[in-house]
């Protein structure tokens, strides 16, 4: 599904992220979005590339003064190269997870078809043969 598995440009591995096989077609990427909302969060699908996008929004006159902030808060970018035919199909967000649903879609016009063998024309079983015009 995914072409030279999953990388993330910079190497970082934030946020994380689960890539499942549901079927031989379907597949899911759910990646922990603990913090951010569904209005925080972009994704973009072009050519064969996923792209997903969170910036928090400005929490500056908040009136919270953390002792320790442990839950990740930063900006990301994670990128997954797909391979071809994968189309995004849909796009959750529940209880901090955003699910993307994907699923491979061959064209008719590619996919392997069987050939039927049909039986010698009532010509003998001999070739056609072309015929050359004399020359006037």
């Amino acid at each position: 599904m995914l072409e030279g598995n999953v990388r993330n440009e910079l190497g970082d591995p934030y946020p994380p992220f689960d890539l499942e096989k549901i079927d031989n077609d379907s597949f899911r990427i759910t990646l922990a979005l603990a913090g951010f909302s569904p209005d925080e969060v972009e994704i973009t699908a072009e050519q064969n590339q996923l792209v997903v996008v969170g910036r928090k929004r400005d929490e500056a006159g908040t009136s919270e003064r953390y002792l320790h902030r442990g839950i990740a808060a930063r900006p990301f970018e994670r990128r997954f190269q797909l391979a071809d035919f994968i189309e995004v199909r849909s796009a959750t967000f529940e209880n901090g997870l955003l699910t993307i649903a994907l699923k491979r879609e061959i064209p008719e016009a590619m996919k392997p078809r069987k050939i039927e063998i049909g039986a010698p024309a009532n010509d003998g079983g001999r070739l056609p043969q072309i015929k050359q015009q004399a020359e006037a």
